[in-house]
């Protein structure tokens, strides 16, 4: 079960996780709010929500990317950076006007898995990089124009990059491959 409705999360995941069955969390079931301020203390509550009212398996993530520049903001509130109702486009402009081109910036994301019987894990990916001059490329959503991973040495932005190559370096394709490899070993 993973812990969403949005449709393009279960695409992604689908993709990030082969091989695995990933069902959408059935309509009518509602998910805790995200307010805690780790990535952690937003995945798991969700994962747990949906683990209890499903008796299934669950899966969910929470992700954002800290900007060095501003002690790690926006972190956790990523998604509302420029505000509770803010377009990708606003957070975005709020992240260039307060921190300054080249700076350091990270994506994070903390994927966690619950079972019904309450065990628990949590799997974390990360990617390096640093803020654009200026915004490039039309793929990808939210900060992916200005952010240029150090995994690239040509300088392209995430939103420059084909499906396979962002997923190859990206913190949720890291987070998810960890949750993978447990998987196996389990």
């Amino acid at each position: 079960m993973l812990a969403t409705h949005n449709a393009h999360k279960l695409r992604e995941f689908e993709r990030l996780l082969p091989g695995i069955e990933l069902v959408p969390l059935p309509e009518g079931i509602e998910l805790p709010p995200e307010v805690g301020d780790t990535f952690a203390a937003n995945a798991l509550p969700k994962a747990r929500a949906a683990a209890q009212a499903t008796g299934a398996v669950a899966i969910a993530d929470d992700s954002g990317i800290e900007a060095e520049a501003l002690g790690g903001a926006p972190g956790v509130r990523s998604a509302r950076f420029a505000g509770p109702d803010a377009t990708d486009a606003e957070n975005l402009a709020r992240l260039r006007a307060e921190a300054p081109a080249g700076s350091r910036l990270r994506y994070v994301c903390v994927i966690a898995h619950v079972r019904p019987d309450g065990s628990e894990q949590l799997f974390e990916g990360r990617c390096e990089g640093r803020l654009s001059p200026e915004a490039r490329g039309s793929r990808g959503f939210g900060y992916d124009p200005v952010f240029l991973p150090d995994d690239l040495p040509h300088g392209r932005t995430m939103a420059e990059l084909e499906d396979a190559e962002k997923d190859a370096i990206s913190h949720r394709g890291r987070a998810a491959r960890a949750l993978l490899d447990s998987l196996r070993e389990g």
